[in-house]
């Protein structure tokens, strides 16, 4: 509706540098700059080498993310900012170039929970988000299971990651494995050619006794753990590893666990929707086991396109949007970086200048 208002999003958490456009639930530009190989040379992202990458991409990105909308800087309504979770210097570059565009075009600025907007970008797929519904989030960082009730004003967090968060342990298994990082797309890809019943690797936190205390917490250390173990046995007895096989199998205990754990909560609280986002959220077995799964269950599942799951500025707006719409107040313009946001915070509080 072209009465909506206008909300610009800005995302600079990791190593993404993206600025989204959205008018209510439609996504008008979606622009996105990586430093993805920059940090690949050291297996994992380098905070100092994502935060240079920030610097020079953020004003080249929105200019590309407004001219892609049609629109100028003066037509938006509001600016959404990943405030938190991230990297401090990353976030820092974000939330400093919303606090920039805001001032000087005499816009709002909502500062806005990273994990939040990904189940907020749910919304550019499928629409109005149902309430309450479960959110599973699995990225590099994170592992989590959340119940929202009012995504606007709080989510309680079910379970969290107690170790590796499952990005986390695709990034190690695929180095393991000699493939390139990030793992999560390469393992995805050897695992169409592996057979997952292969190798029985274990399922983190799914013993009765760990369920008791742990019954929506993930942990993956073990897994990965389990996975070096056998390739360096295998190796050490002169023999190849089976790629694809390991993948397969790897991946196969990794979503066995999201799964369960994830739809064991939607019965638990007798919701019937699922949102899956994050990174992760783009695995193909992922997708295809909790729709599977669900459906025994007349749960539905929710999952954005690959492209809206990794971290991008389409997401902010998004959330961004919704806390307009839902007649939230915007944020201070000295609103913080804040690397340790927690889940129970979705934007950030507003109040007299």
């Amino acid at each position: 509706m072209a009465d909506e208002p206008l909300i610009l999003g800005i995302e600079t958490s990791c190593d993404e540098t993206g600025v989204g456009i959205v008018r209510g639930h439609t996504l008008l530009a979606d622009a996105l700059a990586s430093s993805v190989e920059e940090h690949a040379r050291f297996g994992g992202v380098v905070p100092e080498v994502a935060s240079r990458a920030h610097l020079e991409a953020i004003v080249p990105t929105m200019d590309r993310a407004l001219a892609e909308a049609g629109v100028t800087i003066a037509d938006i309504d509001a600016i959404a900012v990943t405030s938190g979770p991230g990297l401090a210097g990353a976030l820092l570059v974000g939330v400093a170039a919303a606090k920039g565009y805001a001032l000087a075009a005499e816009k709002p600025v909502y500062g806005v929970n990273h994990l939040a907007a990904h189940v907020a970008v749910d919304t550019l797929e499928h629409g109005p988000l149902p309430e309450p519904a479960v959110a599973l989030l699995v990225s590099g960082g994170h592992s989590s299971l959340l119940l929202v009730d009012d995504l606007a004003r709080g989510v309680t967090p079910l379970g969290a990651t107690i170790d590796d968060a499952a990005g986390e342990a695709f990034d190690k298994v695929a180095r393991l494995l000699g493939l390139p990082f990030p793992g999560g797309p390469p393992i995805d890809r050897e695992a169409r050619a592996g057979d997952p019943e292969s190798i029985g690797f274990p399922r983190g936190l799914t013993a009765a006794k760990d369920l008791a205390a742990h019954r929506y917490d993930f942990s993956f250390s073990g897994l990965k753990t389990a996975v070096a173990r056998w390739v360096e046995a295998r190796q050490r007895a002169g023999e190849p590893v089976p790629v694809a096989d390991v993948a397969a199998s790897f991946q196969e205990a990794v979503c066995d666990v999201l799964t369960a754990k994830a739809l064991d909560a939607c019965r638990a609280n007798g919701i019937d929707t699922l949102v899956i986002g994050g990174g992760v959220a783009a695995n193909s077995r992922l997708r295809a086991m909790a729709e599977h799964r669900a459906e025994k269950y007349g749960i539905r599942v929710r999952v954005p396109r690959p492209r809206l799951c990794t971290d991008n500025g389409a997401m902010v707006a998004a959330l961004g949007s919704h806390l307009v719409a839902s007649g939230v107040a915007p944020s201070r313009l000295d609103l913080p970086a804040d690397s340790a946001m927690p889940l129970t915070v979705v934007s950030v509080p507003g109040g007299a200048e």
